[in-house]
C-alpha cells in the first residue's frame, strides 16, 4: 500500500507533466506570472502539491522564483538556447542516423508531419509549432531509450518557452513544415545517414533564427533574463 508521501509524489509528478505539455503547447507564456491560488484552483489540487510541482519545474528551469515575487514562468537565456540546439544535435542526430528502419516511432513521425501539413494549410502557427515539437520527440523516440525521452520531453518544453519570446510564430514555423517532410521521406527511404545529415543542417538553421531574433530583441532593450 503507497504511503501519503508517494501518493503525494506521484500527484505532484502527474500534475508536474501536464504543466509540462501545457508549456509545449504554447499555454503558458514565458515570463507569465503563476497565482497558486487561482492554479490549484483550476487544478483542483492543495496548494502544498502544488508547491512540489513548482519545485519540480524550477529544478527543470522551466519555472523560476523569485523571493516576494512568487513563481513565474522562465524565460531562457541566449546561452541556454545555444546549450538546448548543442544537446538536440548530439541526441537526434544520433537517434536518426543509428534508427532501426521500420521503428515504430516512425508513425509518430509520419503522424506529426500530417498535423503539421494541416495546421499550416488553415494558418494555426502555434499548431504548426506543436506538431514540428512532436516530429522531433518521434526521432527521439527512435533511439529507444525512457530516459533519453523523458530528458528530451523536458528540452522541449524549455524550447518552446524560447520560440514564446519570438512573437511571429509563421516566421519561425513555417519553413520546417516542408523540411520534416523532406527528412521524413530519406528516412523512409532508408537513407539514414542523409536524414541525419539534413536534420543537423536543419537545427543549425533554427538556431541560427532563434538567436537572430533574440539579438534583436537585445538591441532593443528587450533582453531575456
Amino acid at each position: 500500500m503507497p504511503s501519503p508521501s508517494d501518493t503525494l509524489l506521484n500527484l505532484s509528478d502527474r500534475i508536474a507533466e501536464q504543466m509540462r505539455q501545457k508549456i509545449v503547447h504554447g499555454e503558458f507564456a514565458p515570463g507569465q506570472r503563476l497565482s497558486e491560488a487561482a492554479l490549484s484552483e483550476h487544478l483542483q489540487i492543495s496548494r502544498n502539491t502544488l508547491r512540489e510541482v513548482f519545485r519540480l519545474l524550477t529544478k527543470e528551469g522551466l519555472l523560476r522564483h523569485e523571493p516576494n515575487r512568487g513563481v513565474s514562468v522562465a524565460v531562457p537565456s541566449i546561452a541556454s538556447i545555444i546549450d538546448i540546439y548543442r544537446v538536440r544535435r548530439l541526441i537526434e542526430c544520433q537517434a536518426m542516423a543509428q534508427a532501426y528502419p521500420r521503428n515504430p516511432a516512425i508513425q509518430h513521425m509520419r503522424r506529426a508531419v500530417e498535423a503539421g501539413q494541416t495546421c499550416r494549410d488553415n494558418a494555426d502557427w502555434q499548431g504548426v509549432g506543436t506538431a514540428n515539437m512532436e516530429f522531433h520527440m518521434a526521432i527521439v523516440e527512435l533511439a529507444d531509450s525512457e530516459r533519453l525521452n523523458t530528458m528530451f520531453a523536458h528540452l522541449l518544453a524549455e524550447l518552446r518557452l524560447a520560440f514564446g519570446l519570438l512573437n511571429d510564430p509563421e516566421f519561425l514555423h513555417a519553413p520546417y513544415v516542408e523540411m520534416n517532410v523532406k527528412i521524413l521521406e530519406l528516412f523512409e527511404a532508408g537513407k539514414l545517414a542523409e536524414a541525419a545529415a539534413a536534420l543537423n543542417d536543419y537545427l543549425v538553421h533554427s538556431e541560427r533564427i532563434v538567436l537572430a531574433v533574440y539579438a534583436r530583441r537585445i538591441s532593443d532593450g528587450g533582453q531575456p533574463k
